[in-house]
């Protein structure tokens, strides 16, 4: 009887260390079992890779005398297979070409090879990768025609593609095949980056090969593209897209309405793209929006919406260099979490509201190059500001110490070029952390205010 005890206990502390080994590497997202091959052919890409060991983190520490379920990048799968690998920022300049082992991972779920040099075109054997649902080469250096060979890639879900600058060689393009080759047959997408990329299409080009062949995208990131307008009529299918950044292309054209009928929208970027006509008041009314960017576009008109939906998400506003006009609603009070808050160079006009700054998670505001008449509102209640720029305005009255009470992260102020007078107040030369202040071009008096003259 002792004898069998003692079996059973010995199989159960047994089993507890078995269980704890796995339950550790479980949760560190590590599995024990890595396959010789998968591990030879690591070692034989890591060879041919040409990379700067004192800029690695990952691929300097491969080698046969550290366990591979440790080496840095590195997803291993419960069949000892490689099912992710990152070498992001790794300073690759070289080494990559079809007859790398790279392709040879065959179960390979998600790849990102971003922020490297590699200066050369994307090889064809990227197509070897077909259950591929992830793939991120943006910022790595890769030059000229992006190949047909990533349409073959029919189980992505994420493909980013994007370089907003380039290390070497020419922009990367999508000529032959052009966007609408590329995407015919990658129907999963959800998440697509081509920022940067020529596609050099017309807004009823692109717009249709979107529409028709990513019905589930959530993100279409395309700025800089060289993209024409109109925004097209068919992009109003896509029904779950949450962020469009189309920002830095030549659309030409009236914001299309329609973008307030997604209600997952959350992220609208489309500055720099020489929009006319007047914005559609009904987005601001989207309840999702957190960030919304129209900056740079001359042409483009619209005023603030009298009224803000309640609880609102939006947290971004951008509408310098617009055409924009009219007065600051009261009720833009309601937008609680806004943080940035940027409307130089615009129209606008009238008194600043004091429930303005009745915003408790502001940080950046910039009013300058308008048209605001009267008195400074008390920005006691936006305890976070950084940044203040109301110059270049018809202001009017004196600047008192209640204005910048409590305002212990203001890191600059600007108040230049108005008509405010009086004299300016000691206490603001107290908060600790401010550094830039500019109240040139007003009628202040006293010393401080030939100070700032001379500024």
């Amino acid at each position: 009887m002792r004898i069998s005890l003692l079996k059973w206990l010995s199989f159960i502390f047994s089993y507890y260390w078995v269980f704890l080994s796995f339950h550790v590497y479980m949760v560190s997202g590590h599995s024990v079992h890595c396959l010789d091959d998968q591990k030879l052919l690591l070692l034989q890409l890591k060879k041919n890779l040409k990379f700067n060991p004192l800029d690695s983190s990952k691929l300097v520490f491969w080698n046969e005398s550290q366990r591979c379920n440790e080496w840095s990048g590195i997803t291993w799968n419960g069949d000892g297979h490689v099912a992710g690998l990152d070498l992001s920022g790794e300073s690759i300049s070289g080494g990559l070409n079809n007859s790398s082992t790279l392709f040879s991972l065959h179960y390979l779920n998600n790849l990102n090879l971003a922020f490297n040099n590699f200066g050369s075109v994307i090889p064809s054997g990227i197509k070897n990768l077909k259950n591929l649902t992830s793939l991120n080469l943006s910022n790595a250096g890769f030059v000229d025609q992006i190949p047909m060979e990533i349409a073959h890639l029919t189980r992505l879900t994420i493909l980013d593609l994007s370089t907003l600058y380039y290390l070497g060689g020419s922009a990367p393009k999508l000529e032959n095949p052009n966007l609408v080759k590329l995407v015919q047959n990658l129907s999963e997408v959800r998440e697509l980056y081509l920022d940067g990329i020529n596609i050099s299409l017309k807004g009823n080009e692109w717009g249709h090969a979107l529409s028709s062949f990513l019905p589930h995208v959530q993100v279409l990131s395309m700025s800089n593209c060289n993209l024409s307008g109109p925004i097209d009529s068919s992009l109003k299918k896509l029904q779950n897209l949450s962020i469009i950044r189309l920002d830095q292309n030549n659309l030409s054209a009236p914001v299309p309405s329609f973008f307030a009928k997604f209600s997952n929208l959350t992220n609208l970027d489309l500055s720099s793209c020489d929009l006319s006509g007047r914005f559609p008041n009904e987005i601001f009314q989207v309840q999702s929006l957190t960030s919304l960017d129209l900056s740079y576009n001359h042409g483009l008109q619209g005023s603030l919406p009298l009224h803000f939906p309640q609880n609102g998400s939006l947290q971004i506003l951008i509408l310098s260099i617009t055409n924009f006009s009219g007065a600051l609603p009261p009720n833009i009070s309601k937008l609680r979490k806004l943080t940035r808050l940027e409307l130089f160079q615009c129209q606008f006009n009238g008194k600043l509201p004091d429930s303005m700054l009745d915003l408790p998670e502001l940080t950046y505001l910039d009013l300058s190059f308008n048209e605001f008449i009267g008195a400074i509102p008390s920005f006691g209640m936006a305890k976070k500001l950084t940044h203040i720029d109301l110059s270049h305005n018809e202001l009017n009255g004196g600047v008192v110490s209640v204005h910048f009470e409590g305002l212990l992260n203001l890191v600059s102020i600007n108040l230049r070029d108005n008509s405010l007078n009086g004299i300016i107040p000691m206490s603001l030369f107290l908060l600790p952390l401010l550094q830039h202040i500019q109240f040139s071009n007003n009628n202040f008096q006293g010393q401080l205010a030939a100070i700032s003259r001379r500024a």
